[in-house]
């Protein structure tokens, strides 16, 4: 039978004991990635500290499938600076340059206006209908870093869900299996 026969004959194999060591094994892996998580949330002040540019919007400085690190600090946010942010009504963030500041004299708050690098125009037809300017609350890092390429893994298995579950259950009976 192969392969498949063998995986199958070692399940058949596993004693509870082996069973409930490999679940208890892959709670902690699942929970020690939680914690890293919500440690690099801690770290970096920012909700989503590592995303994946998903479009071409910011070519030819950030290429679709490129992760970025992303850190959020209570320091002005400036012309020029690339920021991610949420829209209201929207799920997914957007990677994208800030290209005009407004700064109210009376309250130091900050409205910024963005711009895709390889758009046309600035980012108000992306922004919740009637909102010209972001605020704050809206942005939720800076990118301080990145790595190139890596987030295709991501893409891929948020375009074709059929390989993310194939990856998991293959994951899945690895860990199973696993003798020791």
């Amino acid at each position: 039978m192969g392969w498949i026969g063998d995986q199958i004959d070692s399940i058949k194999s596993l004693q509870f004991r082996q069973v409930l060591t490999q679940a208890v094994s892959l709670g902690m892996i699942v929970t020690s990635a939680l914690i890293i998580w919500k440690g690099l949330m801690c770290v970096t002040g920012s909700e989503s500290p590592v995303v994946v540019v998903l479009s071409g919007s910011m070519e030819p400085g950030f290429k679709r499938g490129d992760i970025l690190f992303l850190h959020m600090s209570n320091d002005p946010i400036r012309a020029g600076e690339i920021v991610v942010f949420n829209v209201d009504g929207r799920e997914i963030p957007i990677v994208h340059r800030v290209i005009k500041v407004h700064e109210h004299q009376d309250t130091g708050e900050v409205d910024v206006l963005t711009k895709g690098d390889n758009n046309f125009g600035d980012d108000r037809l992306l922004y919740a209908h009637g909102q010209l300017w972001l605020h704050r609350h809206h942005i939720m890092g800076r990118a301080v870093g990145f790595l190139p390429y890596v987030g295709w893994v991501t893409i891929i298995m948020t375009e074709k869900p059929i390989i993310k579950y194939i990856l998991i259950g293959a994951l899945g009976l690895l860990v199973i299996t696993s003798k020791e």
